[in-house]
């Protein structure tokens, strides 16, 4: 039992560092508005890339390319860019704000919230929904600190509900947990055991975050996706294809809204 307690405590872990120059351009739009688009120099590329995900847009560049080539690879582009940037783009979740955000997502639905003055950021649930409570002066970084902290702690105790029932059926259990926003997996489990979870899955349905949760203890037992490793999903999560379809569906939706509301730098189309 204590070392699922020791699993399930928030643990901080400095990410890791790449050797790649980052910085932002700017690319003026159709309708007059401007978006910055992130702009990365990688040792490892070989051939200028646009990309767009529920992150942004994003334009790699590799050693060689100079920034002029890149700008123009962008202009040539933008129609291409504006198009998948609409197709991101979410109506019903806009940056936090404070006193004007009114709802925030958990466990597939828009709860009410409302704020209120406190001694510091921090959000919590009562009968009527969440309550953001916020100091005179804190700044949008506390208040975006304080959102995450409340959805890591709604994610862990989701995770330590459902746990302790699928330890039995494995060899072991996970050495640690981390909880973090991912660009496109939902989970993952490393060779040292540890078990790595998006944070936008506390914002989804919990019937398909419980089901991503199952897919990577079952990596305990199979590290592959064999047929093998399918029928021991199907044992502990039979409708679990119902779940992979949710992803399919509703996943991007999950990953943005995550990102509107924790970022600094999002992007909103309409």
């Amino acid at each position: 039992m204590s070392s699922l307690l020791r699993l399930l405590l928030p643990k901080s872990i400095a990410p890791g560092t790449r050797n790649v120059q980052r910085d932002t351009v700017a690319l003026a739009m159709d309708d007059g508005s401007s978006i910055d688009v992130l702009r990365v120099r990688d040792p490892r590329a070989r051939r200028v890339r646009l990309s767009v995900d529920e992150r942004g847009a994003r334009l790699t560049l590799p050693p060689r390319a100079s920034l002029d080539a890149g700008e123009r690879f962008l202009r040539e582009h933008s129609d291409w860019l504006q198009a998948q940037l609409r197709a991101h783009a979410i109506d019903h979740i806009t940056p936090l704000q404070r006193g004007v955000t009114d709802t925030l997502p958990l466990r597939g639905e828009l709860l009410p919230l409302r704020w209120e003055r406190g001694r510091f950021a921090c959000v919590v649930r009562d009968a009527d929904g969440l309550v953001f409570r916020d100091t005179a002066r804190g700044g949008g970084t506390a208040l975006r600190r304080a959102l995450r902290e409340f959805y890591e702690s709604e994610a862990r105790a989701d995770v330590g509900r459902w746990l302790p029932g699928y330890l039995p059926g494995l060899p072991r259990a996970p050495a640690r947990l981390r909880l973090k926003p991912m660009s496109s997996q939902w989970g993952s489990l490393a060779p040292d055991g540890t078990l790595a979870l998006d944070l936008a899955l506390v914002l989804g349905r919990p019937s398909a975050f419980e089901y991503v949760l199952v897919h990577e203890l079952c990596h305990l037992l199979r590290a592959d996706h064999s047929p093998a490793f399918w029928h021991e999903v199907e044992a502990r999560c039979p409708g679990w294809r119902a779940e992979r379809d949710y992803f399919r569906s509703e996943g991007r939706q999950l990953k943005a809204a995550l990102r509107v509301l924790l970022s600094v730098d999002t992007i909103s189309l309409r």
